[in-house]
């Protein structure tokens, strides 16, 4: 296994480099007859792509999405569907310098350990522009659960040490960070803004729902419907942690605290399990939080090595985000659903 593939049934392979031609991701399993358009993808795409605001990177690409195959008049037709996205604005001599460096923070090392080769450019693969792929697929999946009521969600809960309340999900999509909250996002910008203006740049907290999962998804031992969703989350670079429901919390409860009581009829008192019990969806929303780390693309001046083992002052120039959270979010809500969408045709195939 190369580790480009996700999912049992319902499978993503996503392909291309940062400052390649393109990228893309080729989905086998989605079921024939779904209505399907690049509208559909593009929607999404649109709110992962570069260029959106102050808090992102200057980085211009359209991200158009190209429907090359599985799609016949509208509806797919249950053979591989392809989807292409070509980059258009890559600056690629901004990396130029990198060549023999290792930059702190980012996978050139651990690639050069592996490959004994690396694409020095934006970081080729470990680049976060191949989350476009992801996006563009998780589009699909996003299509195929909303005619089953299953929806995913995710926001902005903290940047840079500042915390959004719950407010409204209305809200999340009206400011440039994604957060529930106006007053707090806007505190949330004037931080990013800060960090960039100092050469640096900031993590922060994602909040993730999924609503609509009937219970029962997910398999025993290995396959819990909590692991694959950490996997999946795990999967993005800048993700360093995961929890569900109460999360860290727990270990500071008692059983006779953390227990929701079960009221029949898929209905509990609460849910500090966070829609999951024994690796099984329990009926009820599943929620999860993400610990995502600073962007490590800085100029601030960092030391560091070249491949000959001479130190380096390195500062970081090109374009790349602030703070990597507003613009994950919807990779989050992507990754969500494809999970989710492999768990409900595993299901469908064991029931």
């Amino acid at each position: 296994m190369s580790g480009n593939s996700f999912g049992t049934l319902f499978t993503i392979t996503t392909f291309g480099e940062s400052h390649g031609p393109a990228l893309g991701v080729v989905i086998d399993g989605v079921p024939p007859g779904l209505e399907l358009s690049e509208a559909d993808i593009q929607k999404e795409l649109d709110r992962r792509r570069p260029g959106q605001s102050a808090v992102s990177t200057a980085r211009n690409e359209a991200d158009k999405a190209e429907i090359l195959s599985g799609v016949f008049e509208g509806r797919t037709t249950g053979t591989a569907l392809a989807i292409l996205i070509r980059n258009t604005d890559q600056h690629s001599k901004d990396y130029t310098a990198l060549a023999h460096t290792f930059r702190p923070g980012h996978a050139d090392f651990g690639y050069t350990a592996k490959y004994g080769v690396r694409d020095y450019r934006g970081g080729g693969r470990s680049s976060g522009r191949e989350t476009a792929a992801r996006v563009a697929a998780g589009a699909v999946a996003k299509k195929f659960l909303a005619a089953l009521g299953i929806g995913t969600r995710a926001c902005a809960q903290e940047i840079a040490g500042i915390v959004s309340p719950m407010t409204s999900w209305e809200e999340v999509e009206k400011n440039p960070v994604r957060a529930m909250d106006p007053d707090a996002a806007k505190k949330m910008e004037e931080a990013v803004l800060s960090a960039r203006e100092k050469g640096d740049s900031c993590g922060g907290i994602v909040y993730g729902e999924i609503t609509g999962v009937p219970a029962g998804l997910g398999e025993p031992v290995f396959d819990k419907l909590d692991a694959l969703l950490a996997h999946a989350m795990l999967s993005l670079g800048a993700v360093k942690g995961i929890e569900f429901g109460d999360g860290f919390d727990a270990a500071r409860q008692r059983g006779s605290t953390h227990n929701d009581a079960f009221l029949g009829n898929g209905k509990w008192s609460g849910n500090r399990s966070g829609g999951i019990l024994g690796g099984i969806s329990n009926g009820n929303v599943i929620t999860f939080r993400l610990a995502v780390k600073p962007t490590p693309s800085i100029s601030l001046p960092q030391q560091t090595v070249d491949d000959e083992g001479r130190p380096v002052t390195l500062s970081i120039t090109g374009r790349h985000d602030p703070c990597i959270v507003p613009r994950l979010v919807p990779v989050v809500e992507a990754m969500a659903a494809l999970v989710i969408a492999d768990c409900l045709l595993r299901q469908k195939a064991l029931r």
